[in-house]
């Protein structure tokens, strides 16, 4: 298991945060149906011939510029993401968001805004008791929501398809024309069985999405604690 991604893309740490009480949920899918939701420059990875998308919970907790301090109340919140896997033109392998519900305005609108990322203000709720329950749901008219309810288990020992899931060092938006990548790297994943005791969303609907399989892989992790974000850079050139 491998902490950083061995080809240093990150060189210097522009964005530091920790993600904390994370689950991942995984679907299976096939590779045709999320190529045409990709932009230019971008290819489905796959594993074992599968492709995947992920649903993502987490707390972010003290999100600030390098050198500054977390601010009370603005750098501590709550996010959920849908995502997938892919390659750069290079062959290189990062995440593609289908969309990330913050429930803080400064980071959907800061992100939108700088790096075109899908951001959407949610109302999330995350509450331990039976197991975690997370629960979100976006503003506005259609209000895709979701209510996830999970129960972790044991201590995992990583597989192949563990850590190509959730080892993944680069993401990938779309900017002002530009295909952008931004490197990421954070120490490994300590990650825990899960078992899902309720799912409900419209999340993948919302992304175009046709609705995922009934069965699903799931992992949970405390979390991890001293994560970076670089600058973001252009890896194609602009298209109209």
């Amino acid at each position: 298991m491998t902490p950083r991604e061995p080809d240093g893309d990150l060189r210097l740490p522009l964005l530091r945060q920790a993600w904390r009480t994370v689950t991942f949920v995984h679907w299976r899918y096939e590779k045709s149906l999320l190529q045409p939701l990709l932009p230019p420059g971008l290819t489905v990875d796959e594993h074992d011939g599968s492709a995947w998308v992920t649903l993502t919970p987490l707390e972010m907790r003290d999100v600030r510029l390098r050198g500054t301090p977390a601010v009370p109340r603005l750098s501590t919140f709550l996010e959920t993401n849908l995502r997938t896997y892919v390659r750069d033109p290079d062959g290189r392998p990062g995440i593609w968001f289908f969309s990330l519900d913050a429930a803080s305005t400064w980071i959907t609108v800061g992100a939108r805004l700088l790096l075109g990322a899908p951001y959407f203000r949610a109302r999330l709720r995350l509450d331990r008791g039976d197991g975690i329950r997370y629960a979100g749901a976006r503003a506005g008219r259609r209000r895709p929501a979701y209510h996830l309810q999970v129960r972790p288990g044991q201590d995992l020992q990583p597989g192949a398809l563990d850590l190509w899931l959730t080892s993944r060092w680069r993401a990938y938006t779309r900017h002002a024309g530009y295909l952008l990548e931004i490197p990421v790297r954070h120490e490994a994943w300590r990650l825990r069985t899960a078992s899902i005791a309720r799912l409900d969303e419209s999340l993948t609907a919302s992304a175009g999405l046709p609705a995922p399989p009934r069965s699903a892989l799931a992992h949970y992790s405390e979390g991890v604690a001293d994560v970076e974000f670089g600058i973001a850079r252009a890896v194609t050139r602009r298209w109209r």
